[in-house]
């Protein structure tokens, strides 16, 4: 199969109209992944994969990055995974109101060099929505076991908005599994998130850690409106969001919010911020042992992420974007795939 990127719609075009998505350098083939046997060697999961096809009926893509597509199924969860390239490991995780689509554009930056797992957390996007444990500590184990699932034993891990928040616990828990974390632009709760939020013009920020916390009511009142939400979010922290996201990429987030469970997946994160800042407040007596590059945006909403998580971390390092909303990955995908590429290049490299 092979496939082309039209500028203008930021939309996946299959040629062929065979398979799922279109690559942009090169052709590949959409997959599920399967869970490794005790019989399977499981760093080499990309010999054990069945065909699935995710195409429209007029043959083009549904809106996914090209990779190989699948379900991993890890300690009772389905996870959504999105592989691509070859080498040392770089895992991918986004925030909200988005999924693993997010890194549709660093992705293939990134793997010429390294194998790229975007992955989608449980409760976002095509990954299973379980009913609790949405805190940052369990989200953390979970993911852990997941890249064990799949053999890998260490690797860098890259989290963007709750994805950061996800990766602050990882960091603590789990530093033997990584080489190094990279943090994006992401309030961490009991961290950088700021404990109250004050009256004032920039209220519209913040609004949504209180009311995505509430019970019942936002999924009441979101039903059959996702899309006017992530319009919302998207229109107000891009620096220029017409040049950043086309009405594809729109149908691809509200897909996944329209999902039975979408909604309350994501809301889980927010309603377990009052325990994420009981968990970070014993993680923060103890310094990040890892190497962390911390980067904001100029215009995003952590800017001042890398000053802030200096004194947390033995090894940190970081800065500002340039030109950048809050969605860093899709705004400035090459500025991050060079940041990431200079800081992985610093990294020992060990077993992944």
């Amino acid at each position: 199969m092979s496939g082309e990127y039209d500028p203008e719609v930021f939309s996946w075009h299959v040629l062929s109209g065979r398979s799922a998505a279109g690559c942009l350098m090169s052709e590949i083939r959409c997959r599920a992944l399967t869970r490794p046997t005790k019989d399977t060697n499981k760093s080499d999961y990309r010999k054990r994969i069945m065909s699935t096809d995710t195409s429209d009926g007029a043959g083009q893509a549904v809106g996914w990055q090209p990779g190989e597509h699948g379900m991993v199924t890890s300690e009772g969860l389905r996870y959504h995974i999105v592989a691509s390239g070859r080498g040392p490991v770089v895992v991918l995780v986004a925030g909200f109101p988005q999924t693993c689509y997010a890194w549709r554009r660093v992705a293939p930056l990134l793997a010429a060099e390294f194998t790229v797992l975007a992955v989608d957390l449980p409760g976002q996007g095509d990954s299973d929505k379980p009913v609790d444990g949405y805190d940052t500590r369990t989200t953390a184990r979970r993911l852990h076991g997941l890249l064990r699932t799949l053999g890998h034993e260490r690797f860098v891990y890259v989290g963007h908005d709750i994805g950061a928040w996800v990766g602050y616990a990882l960091a603590h828990d789990f530093p033997d599994a990584l080489r190094g974390v990279a943090l994006i632009d992401g309030n961490i709760p009991g961290v950088t998130l700021q404990p109250t939020i004050t009256l004032g013009p920039d209220n519209w920020r913040s609004f949504h850690f209180l009311f995505n916390a509430v019970r019942d009511l936002p999924e009441a009142l979101l039903a059959d409106r996702e899309r006017i939400l992530i319009e919302w979010f998207l229109q107000g922290k891009t620096a220029s969001v017409r040049q950043t996201f086309s009405r594809a990429d729109i149908d691809e987030y509200e897909r996944a919010y329209r999902m039975p469970g979408g909604l309350r997946g994501m809301l889980g994160y927010y309603r377990a911020v009052l325990e994420d800042i009981e968990i970070h407040a014993e993680l923060n007596t103890r310094l990040i042992e890892v190497p962390v590059l911390a980067l904001g945006a100029d215009f995003g909403s952590a800017p001042d992420l890398y000053e802030r998580l200096r004194p947390l971390g033995k090894d940190v390092r970081g800065g500002v974007i340039a030109d950048s909303g809050h969605y860093i990955p899709e705004e400035r995908p090459d500025a991050v795939a060079d940041h990431l590429r200079q800081f992985i290049a610093t990294l020992p490299l060990g077993r992944s």
